[in-house]
């Protein structure tokens, strides 16, 4: 019993040092904050959707899947992936109004107020600052390209 009482004071004291060791402590947490994303966009949501105006000379996504990294095709793919849904159910929506009220909606405020907000549409938030805008003439929803963090 002896030597066992002798060893928990030497296993205490190895412990606290090899705690206290340089080089076994975690990052700073400013480091750690500094790496973080800022904001991600997925599982985010939102009801803004812009008039669009074909003169204003917008740039619209084609909403194709362009994979320039295996690493990351995932990654890459949700910004496309999330657009093709959106407009499909969009799409459908602007269907069914137009079989109920044989019209599309008149203007953009009629869009929002009968599809978007009576329906409680939540559209999924778009990277690269890309936005959805309802192109009234045409009865279909857009997706313009955003100008930050453009992609290549």
């Amino acid at each position: 019993m002896s030597g066992s009482c002798l060893h928990r004071p030497f296993l205490a004291a190895l412990v606290a040092l090899l705690a206290a060791a340089p080089g076994c402590s975690g990052p700073d947490a400013s480091e750690v904050e500094a790496k973080r994303p800022k904001k991600s966009i997925f599982k985010q949501r939102t009801q803004e959707v812009g008039e669009f105006d074909a003169k204003a000379g917008k740039q619209l996504s084609d909403s194709k899947i362009k994979v320039t990294s295996p690493l990351l095709a995932g990654l890459e793919a949700y910004g496309p992936a999330a657009e093709k849904v959106t407009k499909l159910a969009i799409t459908h929506h602007l269907n069914i109004y137009n079989a109920l009220h044989d019209r599309y909606p008149k203007d953009h405020d009629e869009f929002m107020r009968e599809i978007i907000k009576k329906n409680n549409l939540q559209l999924p938030k778009l990277p690269y600052g890309n936005t959805y805008e309802y192109d009234v003439a045409n009865h279909k929803l857009v997706v313009v390209k955003g100008t930050s963090k453009s992609k290549k």
